[in-house]
């Protein structure tokens, strides 16, 4: 059994406090205007989000990672687009940073990161390389004491905002022995000549969120912007990702329990035949499975959560990550679709928010490892040789 502690209940309540009064007023009119709103994320910042997993040399609280995880979910809960600008504000743009950084990037980047006041992207994805990340075709080389990178990167979050300080990106610099890539991770600051975030996506949810792709061309940053050890990327982002892969389960999970709650209102209000509809099985034995959905994907994240804290081994926590991302993302778009069935008319009518966590769900089982990367992470992991 893996349950909060009265510190985490009580810092929930005043994330859910935050979310009702500066963010869930909000959401529709972000969504509809396509707004990505950072004053709010800026409030965020105060309030000590993105903080919460940094030391306080940079201005963090020190705190742990399921704390987070109840922060994006609180943030979720109301609206997915803040919900996930927190997770790869902390997850993508923090982390790295904080994890392989040296004295001198951390020093640099962290404090205004830790404060909000700035957020940084993580470019991974490109247009060939997004599951087989392996592919990246993004070039950096060495010329003079620089890094020269050519390339571009696809639906980088955080990456083009106006507080946007700097996105980390994967570049291949050379080759190994063995024939494969070598791929390394390299700090690219905005406003560097060459380095541009084209205009943003027309997505099909989470529409108050910054994503962009990014091109790359003549981008000149100090060696010294490499982050971690040359050849270490693809490690190093792989254990980013596991991170990741719990904070958008806790993305999911708020989703879960705003389904479940909208529509518990619903079906006790909504009048048919006489009398509400909750009283027809049909109605309700579906939002009893709600109810089994936010339950076990609960369990399942701060299991996940819990064993980051305690330092487990990186094959137990890596399992337990994809564990909790697959069911709770797949759990969220399944959720999305029993909510809007619930509202039935009403809940294709975008003046209804079960319309809005319909769009945004779908994505869930995509972003951080799609669901079937999950499946073959989750397979190896019980020793199968699943290609």
């Amino acid at each position: 059994m893996f349950e909060l502690s009265e510190e985490h209940r009580e810092f929930r309540r005043s994330v859910r406090d935050f979310a009702e009064a500066e963010i869930a007023p909000h959401a529709a009119e972000w969504d509809r205007k396509h707004y990505f709103p950072v004053e709010v994320v800026q409030k965020m910042g105060k309030l000590g989000l993105f903080g919460l997993t940094a030391p306080e040399e940079y201005g963090g609280s020190g705190g742990d990672f399921t704390s987070l995880c109840v922060a994006i979910e609180e943030i979720s809960k109301v609206d997915q687009s803040m919900g996930i600008t927190l997770e790869a504000g902390v997850g993508l743009g923090i982390n790295p940073i904080l994890t392989y950084g040296t004295d001198e990037q951390k020093q640099r980047w962290l404090p205004e990161l830790v404060a909000g006041e700035k957020l940084a992207g993580f470019g991974l994805t490109e247009a060939d390389a997004g599951s087989d990340a392996g592919a990246t075709k993004t070039r950096a080389k060495l010329e003079g004491g620089q890094w020269v990178i050519d390339g571009s990167k696809q639906f980088i979050t955080n990456s083009g905002s106006a507080i946007t300080s700097c996105v980390t990106v994967t570049a291949r610099t050379g080759t190994r022995e063995n024939g494969k890539p070598e791929i390394s991770t390299i700090i690219v600051p905005t406003g560097t000549p060459g380095f541009v975030a084209e205009p943003a996506y027309d997505k099909l949810g989470w529409h108050a969120s910054d994503t962009h792709p990014l091109a790359l061309s003549d981008v000149r940053v100090p060696e010294a912007n490499l982050l971690g050890q040359r050849g270490k990327g693809f490690a190093q982002f792989l254990a980013t990702l596991d991170d990741g892969r719990v904070a958008i389960a806790a993305v999911a999970l708020g989703c879960i329990r705003a389904c479940l709650d909208m529509s518990v209102q619903y079906a006790g209000e909504r009048q048919t035949f006489g009398g509400p509809i909750g009283r027809k099985q049909g109605v309700a034995f579906q939002i009893a499975d709600l109810k089994v959905m936010a339950d076990a994907a609960e369990m399942l994240v701060y299991k996940a959560a819990a064993l980051k804290d305690a330092g487990a081994s990186v094959a137990d926590f890596k399992q337990a990550a994809s564990v909790a991302k697959l069911y709770a993302s797949e759990s969220a778009v399944t959720a999305t679709r029993i909510a809007t069935q619930v509202f039935g008319g009403y809940g294709f009518m975008e003046e209804y928010p079960v319309t809005r966590f319909y769009r945004d769900a779908k994505i869930l089982e995509i972003g951080e490892g799609t669901s079937e990367v999950q499946r073959m992470l989750i397979a190896r992991g019980l020793g199968l040789p699943v290609e």
